[in-house]
Order: structure tokens, then sequence, then C-alpha cells
């Protein structure tokens, strides 16, 4: 089995709490030899980020087109920072989904040492709490999830650990 992240866009019908987790949950039951490990909606409810363990991608893809929810990115990716039978037990908080387009010359090895080289940083900023990063297995972007007080908190953080910032996404809680 592999590990995806699906991030789609949110038809307007599901674009409140109810109406998108009544989708997530029925999505849960017609998941074909998958399981869904975790989702993420941006607080304005227009996107979401969905990391699934399955065997292959496109009846993922179809599965939320059903659900009335556009992939616009499917991806097989990698978990760095926690250990993905730890994510699947738990549900820590988490309110910041940070996106970084990695650069075209930086590789796997690379990146898991510039990791751990910088990670000791984010001590220097103790309102935020890293969690987990999910690193695309084409290297092209990641997502990194963090519990931070504010926009400015993580954007602080992530200065420390020499990270860039493509986009910042506040998650709905």
């Amino acid at each position: 089995m592999g590990l995806f992240l699906v991030e789609t866009t949110i038809d307007e019908s599901l674009q409140t709490k109810e109406a998108f987790e009544k989708a997530v949950e029925h999505l849960k039951t017609t998941l074909n030899e998958g399981e869904l490990i975790e989702v993420q909606v941006a607080a304005d409810f227009h996107r979401a980020f969905f990391i699934i363990e399955a065997n292959e991608q496109p009846a993922l893809d179809q599965s939320l087109k059903e659900k009335s929810l556009k992939p616009l990115l499917t991806k097989e990716i990698r978990i760095v920072g926690q250990e993905l039978e730890d994510v699947k037990k738990q549900r820590e908080k988490i309110n910041y989904l940070v996106e970084w387009n990695l650069p075209k010359d930086l590789t796997m090895d690379q990146y898991l040492a510039r990791k751990k080289a910088n990670s000791v940083h984010y001590a220097e900023v103790p309102e935020v709490k890293f969690s987990r990063t999910y690193v695309c297995e084409d290297m092209s972007k990641c997502l990194c999830f963090y519990d931070a007080p504010d926009d400015e908190a993580v954007k602080r953080a992530r200065k420390v650990v020499k990270a860039p910032i493509d986009a910042i996404t506040r998650i709905s809680e």
C-alpha cells in the first residue's frame, strides 16, 4: 500500500462543517481497499487535504469526485516527524498547514538531512508546536502541520528552521 496526498477544492454544497463532515464519513465507508488517515480542511471550507493509504491513485480520485470533492493534486507521499501508526492513533491539535514547493535540485536525502539539522531551532519559537510533514515522493512539495497561536508565529518558526512558505492555510478546528 502507498500513502497519498489528495488536495481538493470543495463544492459549494459542502462548504459547511456539517455537510463536509457527512461527506468525509461517507467517503470512509466507500474507499475500496484504502484507509483515510486524516483530513484537514481550510477554515474557509474551500480546500481540503486528504491523507489516504491505498493501493492505487485513480480509485482515490474517483471516490472523491463522487463526493463533490474535486482533486487538484494526487501524489504519493511519505511522512516525516511522526510514525504513521502514531498519526492513526492520535488526533493532536493542529491549526496551520504550510505548503512548500521544493527546489528542483533537492533530493529526499538532502531534504531529510536539512530537516534533521534545522528542526532543533523550533525550540526558539516555543509557542509553535511542529507536528509532522508529508513530503511528495517526487520531491515537488511538502506539507508541514503546526499548532500555533497565529500566522505570524508560524512564519517565525519557519524562518528559524530556514524553510520557506509558499502558502499558509489556517485549518478548521
